[in-house]
């Protein structure tokens, strides 16, 4: 014990110091996520230090997405030509509904290159059995390759079935690519894609462990949903592959999400994506070549979408901000959903005046959750909105995993990113901003018939809350920038 006192604890001390200075001098650390680690090395010294080498650690400010000359050209100089438009008024929108949000537009190709296009064909999925009927059958028809990246990936009924249709697809001479998140994926092996591989596919994980069994990378993962077929067809959304997300995980029971397919030029969007991604995980990188990003033909009635996409590699958070400006946008109505939130001050701030400016803005989140620690911040911050009058459900049918807006029955946002600090900051996330108001309103429909499945909370109910549940929101709370 002597020894202990004498050696041990200061070393403990000196190393929470240490670390301190880091937090605080070096990385420069939004003010509440500081604090909140502050509070974690101060009162937990040993645990503390593990749960930062985990959670904490920043990214390397070295580039992680380093385009080679001549890498996506003709992509780039569609974006120079669509900026130029843009900035000399000259650029137009065939439905006249969005002519007001040409700047909303002109945001996203500035911070994210992110390139408008109407000629798309959107479809939205809301249920995981009529979602992956529809993408196996179009990875059945693929005829170049098929290209998949999905924070989770189980080795389940689903999973296989996945796998031994994109077995037989590569042995057909279909390029098959698969990427999948080391953290999110982990109870699967490079041993499980054996069959894929021997067929000539590739698999690879996003940001593994050197260390086996053990990743301390937990902050910087891969939570993109894609697929991506033939350049053609792409789908992004909520859905991950596993059997949880057919609804037949008895804990969460009915899952209800939300996902897209899109066919046209947007596609190429998720494929450069996909590139990138791919290029920083795999030792062989894919080059780039037009069969990979093929040209669409004009849709009369097309709908306009920008896939935008954010994550730790950028310090612009392109996905919250795309979100902040259709909340500021908003003039009648605010419908989102999201399995999980966490939202930092701006986000918080923006619904607030929305609700206060006489704007009808719900939110909506899971009667249960896959996270207490999260489940109890999500509340806290509940209790902040409603005050200012906005309305809150939780849905009850199941578990409720879409991460979905739409604004004033015109523009909507479906994608990966919840509304919380780790996905607008920590995680790679792709979110798809639509402009075409027949799209909006599927989505706000769809949102109204979800209500029907949820227990609004009023003020009076959340004022009136049990002690103990008082309680765990403050305490989350505190801890919510790490979360």
């Amino acid at each position: 014990m002597q020894l202990v006192e004498q050696f041990i604890y200061p070393i403990i001390l000196l190393a929470n110091i240490l670390l301190a200075a880091v937090l605080i001098f070096m990385e420069r650390r939004n003010v509440g996520a500081t604090w909140a680690w502050l509070m974690v090395l101060l009162f937990l010294p040993v645990l503390g230090f593990l749960l930062y080498l985990v959670f904490g650690q920043k990214l390397t400010k070295r580039k992680l997405y380093k385009l080679q000359d001549g890498e996506f050209s003709h992509y780039n100089s569609a974006v120079a030509r669509q900026m130029k438009l843009l900035e000399n008024g000259t650029f137009r929108v065939r439905e006249p509904a969005m002519e007001k949000h040409r700047d909303m537009i002109y945001m996203n190709v500035v911070s994210d290159g992110a390139l408008y296009t109407e000629n798309n064909s959107v479809r939205i999925f809301t249920e995981g059995q009529a979602l992956f009927e529809d993408m196996l059958a179009e990875i059945e028809r693929a005829r170049e390759h098929v290209h998949l990246l999905y924070y989770i990936y189980r080795k389940d009924d689903l999973g296989r079935r996945m796998l031994e249709l994109l077995t037989a697809k590569a042995r057909q001479g279909v390029e098959v690519r698969v990427l999948y998140d080391a953290v999110g994926s982990s109870e699967i092996s490079p041993r499980f894609f054996r069959p894929l591989t021997e067929a000539g596919g590739e698999a690879v994980p996003f940001f593994p462990s050197k260390i086996p069994f053990v990743n301390f990378r937990v902050n910087f993962r891969n939570h993109r949903k894609l697929t991506i077929i033939d350049g053609r067809i792409g789908y992004v959304g909520g859905f991950n592959v596993g059997n949880e997300y057919l609804g037949q995980d008895k804990k969460f029971g009915h899952w209800r999400d939300t996902h897209l397919k899109i066919s046209g030029n947007a596609v190429n969007m998720l494929q450069a994506r996909f590139f990138l991604d791919w290029n920083l995980s795999s030792p062989r990188r894919m080059q780039e070549s037009p069969r990979y990003f093929p040209e669409c033909g004009e849709l009369p009635d097309g709908s306009g979408v920008q896939i935008v996409s954010s994550g730790p590699n950028s310090e612009k958070q392109q996905i919250k901000h795309a979100l902040l400006k259709m909340i500021y946008k908003a003039q009648r109505k605010i419908y989102l959903q999201t399995p999980y939130f966490v939202p930092d001050e701006s986000f918080l701030t923006a619904l607030r005046m929305a609700a206060m400016s006489g704007v009808d803005v719900r939110v909506m989140i899971p009667g249960i959750s896959d996270s207490k620690m999260v489940y109890w911040a999500s509340h806290s911050y509940l209790g902040d909105v409603l005050k200012s009058g906005v309305r809150c459900f939780l849905y009850k049918k199941g578990f409720m995993h879409a991460k979905t807006i739409v604004v004033d029955t015109e523009l909507a946002s479906v994608g990966t990113a919840n509304v919380d600090i780790r996905s607008f900051k920590l995680n790679f996330e792709t979110n798809a901003f639509l402009y075409d108001t027949k799209l909006a309103r599927k989505v706000e429909e769809q949102f109204l018939n979800d209500q029907a499945h949820c227990r609004e909370i009023t003020i009076e109910q959340y004022q009136n809350r049990p002690i103990h549940s008082r309680i765990l929101e403050s305490l989350t709370r505190l801890l919510s920038p790490i979360l």
